[in-house]
């Protein structure tokens, strides 16, 4: 069963899931979490994490699409797709999703998550 959380984008409040992926458990143990975001290659918006997560058990590759919540481990940051990502890679893993439009999200600068009370 997929996590809810707690997510605020540049002010408004997004609903948003977590899968239940060993990753996605780890990254939900930085929460609250409170990240300023950079624009990459206009797919995503990305930002560094406190530490690395643990991929151990990590599903099998999936290509990210518009409103995933991602975590890309060779660099041990947070990608969140604006646009559909590109194919399926060992290196990047799905942890969740978020309901917002692709537009608010390619133009984000602040995220805030939070377990879901």
């Amino acid at each position: 069963m997929d996590l809810k959380v707690r997510v605020t984008i540049d002010g408004r409040p997004v609903d948003a899931t977590l899968n239940t992926s060993p990753a996605a458990r780890d990254f939900a143990k930085l929460f609250p979490l409170t990240l300023d975001l950079e624009d990459f290659h206009s797919t995503e918006r990305i930002a560094d994490l406190p530490r690395k997560l643990d991929t151990s058990g990590a599903p099998e590759p999936t290509a990210a699409k518009a409103g995933d919540i991602a975590y890309y481990a060779p660099w041990g940051n947070l990608a969140l797709f604006s646009n559909d990502g590109p194919a399926p890679s060992a290196d990047l893993l799905v942890l969740g999703h978020l309901d917002v439009s692709a537009d608010q999200l390619g133009r984000a600068t602040h995220i805030t998550i939070e377990a879901a009370s």
